[in-house]
């Protein structure tokens, strides 16, 4: 096992040594029209089980409502009227607008022209947010730390992937997971076609295993792309090395910003985050929150270090306490 956060190679950690470049998504959502043509591959090259009853959800046209078991690739509609636009945009000038202090020379102060101002676009009436959520592959995933059986493992892609004749359905790796992205199966099955119960048996059968994207594994070792990637008809989904796709996603950034889109802003692409970065990048138009990711994930062994140190000075101050009390019952 690597180090607990922080920057680092998964992969490698891992043990692999074979020099394989890591692996991930970015995934642009200010290109992403909706088709849900991400979904569709992604359960079909899978052979995920489709909704027992799918119906449009009362908020938005959306009819699978999250990630899960049986939902590899979520796409997301998100409606907003203009008040919301000018506030996503005023909060994300205040990102923009915020950084380092960097020294000059004379020289360079008085070359350098100032800086142009942002300009928004005409702000909309309305807008739709639409976005493709899928398992994030962190750096430091939680599901991998806390898995009893060793069901969960990193490949030398750098991603995460679930065994399934591993699995025991315990569902740790469920609490484990800061962005509520692995689930078990509600039917007791341990995957599509596989010791699924009786009809007859279904509603009294316990969970099933956990499962969640894989990041096409068995499309990567054979050098294709991820289906998902494949079939989005727009080129929000794109894939390739990590470094790669957060240079993508930096260019990408900088592009809307000088676009007056001041509300665009990064997610999964910062290394030092509570995960050590992600190897799914996402170029969002408003804050995390409201594409529902958490602002600040964590993962659940970046206390352990803080956690042993406590440990180790209450155990201290208990053998000193003793020690103390013998000496004092001596005299």
């Amino acid at each position: 096992m690597g180090q607990f956060f922080g920057s680092t190679n998964p992969a490698a950690d891992a043990g692999w040594s074979d020099g394989t470049a890591r692996q991930g998504f970015f995934t642009d959502t200010s290109i992403c029209i909706g088709c849900k043509a991400c979904e569709v591959a992604c359960k079909q090259w899978n052979n995920l089980p489709a909704e027992i009853s799918p119906q449009l959800r009362e908020s938005s046209y959306d009819n699978t409502g999250a990630l899960g078991a049986d939902t590899w690739r979520h796409v997301a509609f998100i409606e907003q009227d203009q008040n919301r636009i000018n506030q996503a945009r005023e909060k994300g000038r205040t990102l923009v607008d915020l950084g380092m202090p960097k020294f000059r020379t004379d020289d360079e102060a008085q070359a350098q022209a100032p800086p142009a101002p942002y300009t928004p676009p005409d702000t909309p009436e309305f807008r739709w947010l639409m976005s493709s959520d899928v398992c994030k592959h962190c750096t430091h995933a939680g599901c991998l730390d806390v898995c009893p059986t060793g069901s969960l493992f990193r490949t030398e892609f750098g991603t995460v992937v679930v065994q399934d004749d591993i699995c025991n359905g315990c569902g740790v790796c469920v609490a484990a997971c800061p962005f509520g992205v692995i689930e078990r199966r509600p039917n007791g099955a341990a995957a599509v076609g596989q010791r699924d119960p009786e009809p007859d048996q279904a509603d009294d059968a316990p969970g099933g295993i956990a499962q969640k994207c894989t990041l096409c594994y068995d499309r990567l070792v054979d050098g294709q792309t991820p289906a998902c990637a494949q079939a989005c008809p727009t080129t929000s989904i794109k894939f390739g090395e990590r470094e790669e796709m957060v240079s993508q996603a930096h260019e990408r950034l900088e592009d809307l910003h000088a676009q007056g889109m001041t509300e665009a802003r990064l997610y999964g692409a910062n290394d030092n985050d509570g995960v050590g970065g992600t190897g799914s990048i996402f170029l969002l138009l408003d804050e995390p929150e409201v594409y529902g990711l958490p602002p600040d994930p964590q993962v659940c062994t970046a206390s352990l270090p803080r956690t042993y140190v406590r440990a180790g000075v209450s155990a201290l101050g208990m053998l000193l306490t003793a020690a103390w009390a013998f000496g004092k019952r001596r005299r």
